[in-house]
């Protein structure tokens, strides 16, 4: 029988994490992380998940827990947001150099100074090189199967994921979320192993000082240096791209429920204008899309899914019919344009695809985002590459900027 409950985003994570049974949660408070985290303490309380639930003191403290944890032989979970994820900067570095599969949901917040406790992307997006698999949902029950999925992944190519979700419009919102039970995980999720072990009959050295060049190791070994080490690490991110479409199908297998893999798509196949982003920003552009078709205006919608690895083949071959590309982001990289967007561009250079892309910054530190907005910036976009500008765009929606041009309400 179907376990159909109303549940927030935060729940829906602490739900999935239920499931996959790990032996140590790490938690600090921070908004609007805090409820996941007071969620998977009741479970340990009532028995209902065997786990160490380790107070800290602080989100680096968290994650240093969560490395130790999983370098002896443990599944771990850990979840923050904001400031708290750049407060993890140097031991997100270190769990992936390390190659520890651990599992961390970020829910999405901007970040300070000035003070935000409301959503955007700019924090996990500035940890966008520190070596984690970054996937991003649309709504809680992706929240809560993509975590789920997100321990075969890591437990398969030995790379961290960062499960990312957007702040108060999904960890606060409630949806229907189907729970699936215990059995069903245990088919799909195998035990954890472990690639290392720190045990009193066997003593090692974990994580020492690499040097430039390759050499052999006390026992007359020749073990990697550190650039062979960087290169392993990017050598799985790749072995990746098959690793997260291929969870995502098994998932699908057992559940009838498929997210896609590095992609959604929606509405594509004679899709002359594209919109796209990370998150619930690109399902709220399913329903812009929508309005779109009903002008007749043949619009769809391509969401990013995984943003590391960066799905470059799949948007190669998805966006190769648009005549008109519309990127709506919520993070920016000062001094150029969304990063959503410069990847994307990176991606299509080369293939033959010319479309010009607009690129709008939506949405910081919580701003609204209204349907209608969304629709009208499509609408111009479409209308102008229409009559001959080729020119691609960064325009800040619904934000004063002094120019009148960009300042569409």
């Amino acid at each position: 029988m179907n376990n159909v409950r109303i549940i927030t985003g935060n729940e829906a994570a602490a739900q999935a994490v239920k499931l996959a049974k790990p032996g140590v949660i790490a938690a600090y408070p921070i908004t609007p992380q805090t409820s996941l985290a007071e969620v998977l303490s009741e479970y340990i309380e009532k028995g209902e998940l065997k786990a160490e639930y380790v107070r800290v003191e602080s989100e680096h403290s968290s994650l240093t827990v969560c490395i130790s944890a999983s370098t002896v032989g443990a599944r771990v979970f850990t979840a923050t947001s904001s400031n708290g994820l750049l407060y993890m900067h140097e031991q997100l570095h270190w769990a992936a150099g390390s190659r520890l599969p651990i599992v961390m949901c970020c829910v999405n917040r901007g970040v300070g100074a000035p003070w935000s406790i409301f959503n955007d992307q700019q924090d996990s997006f500035s940890q966008r090189d520190t070596g984690w698999i970054q996937i991003y949902c649309r709504d809680n029950q992706e929240i809560l199967d993509t975590v789920i999925q997100a321990y075969r992944i890591a437990e398969e190519v030995y790379i961290p994921v960062m499960v990312c979700y957007d702040g108060f419009t999904l960890s606060h919102t409630m949806m229907p979320v189907e729970i699936p039970d215990s059995g069903l995980i245990e088919k799909y999720l195998p035990p954890y192993k472990p690639h290392t072990f720190l045990t009193s009959d066997d003593p090692v050295t974990i994580n020492p000082v690499f040097f430039p060049y390759r050499r052999e190791n006390s026992k007359g070994v020749l073990c990697d240096g550190y650039m062979e080490m960087r290169y392993k690490l990017h050598a799985a991110f790749e072995k990746a791209r098959t690793t997260i479409p291929e969870a995502s199908k098994a998932w699908a297998k057992l559940t009838g429920r498929d997210h896609g893999g590095m992609i959604w798509e929606y509405k594509t196949e004679d899709a002359e204008l594209v919109l796209t982003g990370m998150g619930s920003i690109a399902n709220e552009a399913t329903v812009a899309a929508d309005i779109l078709r009903d002008e007749g205006i043949k619009a769809g919608v391509v969401g990013i899914r995984a943003f590391r690895p960066f799905p470059k083949e799949e948007v190669a071959q998805v966006f190769r019919k648009a005549q008109v590309i519309v990127v709506f982001e919520k993070c920016f990289s000062y001094g150029y344009e969304g990063g959503l967007c410069s990847d994307l561009k990176a991606s299509l250079y080369g293939t033959g695809i010319t479309a010009p892309i607009h690129n709008y910054i939506v949405g910081l530190g919580g701003r609204d985002v209204k349907t209608g907005e969304l629709v009208e910036a499509a609408r111009v976009t479409f209308n102008a590459v229409g009559s001959g500008e080729t020119d691609n765009k960064t325009i800040w929606l619904n934000c004063y900027t002094g120019t009148e041009a960009e300042d569409r309400k």
